[in-house]
């Protein structure tokens, strides 16, 4: 059940994904997205600060540093077409984003838990994932790799809250964890594999909620 705060922000945050989304969808309108691409992490960024006074100091500047350097990340792939730099900025943004969000799922890691089943279930989609990238990889073979790797450890550390924190916190983190792997997997399958009918839709909708749901899902952990 959410609360009357939650409902308002989730309206609101609903609203700027689907101007994100239409403005992502018609040439026409893409200037706007310089606008309404930030505005997603912006409102989750102060959304956030605004609501984790009932998290550990610790947990609530990690999760903003994770926030910020995600923000950092859109920014920076909306110049991808200026120069191929900015791909590459992207890219080491959106790694320490994962990095940050992964000491914050540890420090709440279930050690009973055995994650072997969904490890084995990562590592053949891994492998199917770089099977369909690697021959037009290139120079960014290296860096794609090592992103696989921790976006993968950001789901395994993810998964591994399970019963160390609340159910609602564990299934919204989680669910934004799969989501953020799909989300990347759209993108890179699009950029190195072959283009995909509505992968700019698919992926800022699977972004966005991956985002949303991690934020909601650790202001509930505590």
């Amino acid at each position: 059940m959410l609360t009357k705060t939650e409902k308002q922000f989730t309206i609101l945050f609903i609203l700027l994904l689907i101007a994100e989304l239409i403005c992502v969808s018609f040439e026409s309108l893409s200037t706007w997205r310089y606008l309404t691409k930030p505005s997603l992490l912006s409102a989750l960024i102060v959304y956030f600060y605004l609501n984790s006074r009932a998290l550990t100091s610790k947990t609530k500047i990690t999760t903003l540093i994770a926030l910020i350097f995600s923000l950092m990340g859109d920014v920076f792939l909306m110049f991808v077409d200026q120069s191929p730099n900015f791909f590459m900025l992207g890219l080491a943004s959106f790694f320490l984003a994962h990095v940050f969000y992964i000491l914050i799922f540890w420090k709440r890691r279930n050690s009973k838990i055995n994650p072997v089943g969904f490890l084995a279930i990562l590592i053949v989609y891994a492998i199917g994932l770089f099977y369909l990238l690697k021959n037009s990889l290139g120079n960014l073979l290296i860096p794609v790799i090592f992103y696989i790797i921790i976006i993968l450890s950001m789901a395994i550390t993810a998964f591994l809250r399970q019963g160390k924190v609340s159910k609602i916190s564990f299934v919204l983190v989680f669910l934004g964890a799969i989501l953020f792997v799909i989300s990347d997997s759209i993108l890179a399958l699009n950029k190195f594999y072959m283009p995909l009918r509505f992968s700019s839709v698919s992926i800022m909708l699977s972004y966005a909620l991956a985002q949303y749901f991690i934020v909601m899902g650790l202001l509930k952990q505590s």
